[in-house]
């Protein structure tokens, strides 16, 4: 049974530091920006942007900024009864991790989701939370398991992201991208999948919700001049796309942020 205990959004903290002491929980870290300075058990540890880091309970630990500047992360604290078996080999074995993970986004928007939940006052904000930590902690368990990529598998995939990242509002040609490497679409799709996670149709909606969320939030656009700008020519599925990611309408993704707003205040 795991027990999620809280979760932070760090922001560019100065003068952050945590003194040097004994854990008594789980600790899994995602870096976004700028870098920090670990110390476990003895031995130093440099965490940047994209590293995915899991920090075993009963660990002697300490952190702080980096020389260079402030960095950005959330920090998700939680406890597994000791006496019971999770599967995960990493947690049972209380084996500290340090990767760079490879879907990095969809890891990003998942940690924001959860630091989300963990923010309302809903009666099934703690289910979806714990569910959100658990996929986490599967994501980072496939992370270990998988074969090491060839340079020119991730330069080909890399390739696709960046397309991808530049005409996420244009429709998207399986057959397009596949030419960008000179595969197939099935090969392209697989690669793209095997590298982050999720097929380039998913990811294209992915960029298309993380803008969504921006221009509800930060610009006077209508919902349905949104979902056009975006490449969604019919609402009806532009809210169906945008609540299957976030758990909730744009309407009501506008309500609770600018309830969230008033709260900072």
């Amino acid at each position: 049974m795991l027990n999620l205990l809280v979760v932070h959004f760090d922001n560019h903290i100065p003068n952050w530091r945590t003194p040097m002491e004994e854990i008594t929980c789980h600790i899994l870290i995602l870096v976004m920006e700028g870098e920090i300075h670990y110390s476990i058990n003895g031995v130093d540890y440099i965490g940047e942007k994209g590293d995915f880091i899991f920090i075993p309970r009963y660990s002697l630990r300490s952190g702080k900024n980096s020389q260079e500047g402030t960095h950005q992360k959330y920090t998700i604290l939680f406890r597994t009864d000791p006496q019971i078996e999770t599967g995960i080999p990493f947690i049972d074995q209380g084996h500290f991790i340090k990767l760079k993970i490879s879907n990095f986004q969809y890891v990003s928007s998942r940690c924001n989701r959860l630091f989300e939940e963990m923010r309302k006052r809903d009666n099934f904000s703690p289910i979806i939370s714990v569910g959100i930590t658990q996929e986490l902690l599967g994501i980072l368990a496939q992370e270990l398991e998988k074969p090491e990529l060839t340079p020119m598998k991730l330069k080909y995939a890399q390739t696709v992201q960046s397309y991808l990242l530049s005409h996420y509002r244009e429709p998207i040609q399986i057959g397009v991208l596949a030419d960008l490497i000179n595969r197939t679409p099935n090969y392209a799709t697989t690669l793209f999948k095997e590298v982050y996670g999720y097929t380039p149709i998913k990811y294209m909606h992915y960029l298309r919700v993380m803008e969504a969320r921006n221009l509800l939030l930060h610009s006077d656009m209508t919902i349905s001049s949104i979902a056009y700008y975006l490449g969604y020519y019919d609402a009806s599925y532009f809210f169906k796309i945008f609540k299957k990611s976030c758990g909730m309408s744009p309407t009501e993704f506008i309500t609770q942020g600018k309830f969230s707003s008033l709260m900072d205040l």
